[in-house]
């Protein structure tokens, strides 16, 4: 009895100073091969060591730093794949519609390429013409431009004689204007060849998208829990349908608007008319900003008319814009994609100030996503607490 008490005593002594059961007494018995890992001596306590935390956490910080960096430099490559990824989504219901027509998907796939290319073949031989035609005509006009300005009974030539523009224009450039108008062109030509190359990477991503959206789908649903799997299934097909029905909403708006755009300018005797309206109906899919810069370039275009249909044409675009941002789009978005209007201003201008113009034309679907997430797994949740 007094032999167990004393074990005891100097178990709780040794455990004091740093060691305890189940591990070697001491650095010769820790050595004994006999006892590789201790056996039911005594052992000595594991403490952190500072410096291997230290480095987990810089380690860790690190990482992240750069895995920040890398996703801000390739956030416009992102952007475009977003893009992609969102026209994708919005052409399957055509895609799947024309798919059980048994064509196949790929035909199927094929058949939309053909009538988006033939939609943009058609803008392109409408508007590559007036072009060509007002850069002919402005370069026609500036020799005769130059001869008014020398000409003191022009109104050019008067406007010269008061003001000196010719002179001021060279002082302010200076020496440095060859310079600067190779810098512009350079940044021109950049801007152009960014514009053609994202724009081939996303019809390339998007085919590749259309041709293997089941896959893609099934892939994707292999992550989830089998137990769960048909329900996420139901979800993301109810999502995708709301996006296919906004994406029909809004080409249902982006019509309307530019009907109403040729019908105003054939009426007015608006140049262009056709070539307008396709542009409006273009740019109106494009919410918040879209429509308001289709009217201002209409706007501009009528000032070839005169300056009162001009400001006609402005006021025009006022009340339209008003009429489809209050009357036409809320309505059209609701039954397509059940969202609220107030939920519809507040998607399009958080989206928009996220990511431009691409955020706010994701905007309405991604809330429409959100809510259906809302309505049949969250809010269900919490009402059973």
């Amino acid at each position: 009895m007094i032999i167990r008490l004393w074990s005891r005593r100097r178990a709780e002594a040794l455990a004091g100073k740093g060691f305890e059961r189940g591990g070697a007494a001491s650095g010769d018995a820790a050595d004994d091969p006999r006892q590789p890992h201790g056996g039911h001596g005594l052992r000595v306590r594991p403490t952190s060591s500072w410096f291997a935390t230290a480095f987990s956490v810089g380690l860790g910080l690190t990482l992240a730093y750069t895995m920040l960096e890398t996703v801000l430099r390739i956030s416009g490559i992102l952007t475009l794949l977003l893009l992609a990824l969102f026209v994708a989504i919005s052409l399957e219901p055509v895609v799947a519609w024309l798919a059980r027509r048994r064509l196949g998907r790929g035909p199927a796939v094929i058949l939309v390429v053909i009538g988006l290319l033939a939609v943009l073949a058609g803008f392109l031989a409408l508007v590559v013409p007036v072009i060509s035609n007002e850069i002919s005509g402005f370069a026609e006009a500036v020799p005769k431009w130059l001869k008014q300005l020398h000409d003191h009974h022009s109104t050019l030539g008067r406007l010269e004689d008061r003001y000196h523009l010719v002179s001021r224009a060279r002082a302010q450039l200076g020496a440095g204007a060859g310079q600067a108008v190779i810098g512009g062109l350079l940044g021109a030509g950049h801007i152009v060849i960014s514009a053609v190359t994202g724009t081939a990477l996303v019809v390339v991503v998007t085919v590749y998208l259309m041709v293997g959206m089941e896959q893609l789908k099934r892939f994707a649903y292999r992550f989830v829990p089998l137990s769960r799997r048909a329900g996420v299934v139901g979800l993301s097909e109810r999502i995708l349908l709301r996006v296919g029905r906004y994406m029909l909403g809004n080409v249902i708006t982006s019509a309307i608007a530019g009907l109403a755009t040729f019908l105003w300018c054939v009426a007015l005797d608006v140049p262009y008319a056709a070539v307008l309206g396709m542009f409006v109906a273009l740019m109106d899919m494009v919410p918040v900003v879209g429509s308001t810069i289709g009217g201002v370039v209409v706007s501009l275009v009528a000032l070839a008319v005169s300056f009162p249909v001009a400001l006609g044409t402005a006021g025009f675009y006022t009340g339209f814009r008003l009429a489809e941002d209050y009357l036409i789009m809320p309505r059209a978005m609701t039954y397509a994609v059940n969202v609220h209007p107030i939920v519809t201003v507040v998607a399009v201008v958080i989206g928009g100030a996220l990511l431009g113009v691409i955020g706010a034309l994701i905007a309405i679907p991604v809330a429409a996503g959100l809510g259906i997430v809302l309505e049949e797994s969250v809010f269900p949740r919490i009402d059973t607490m």
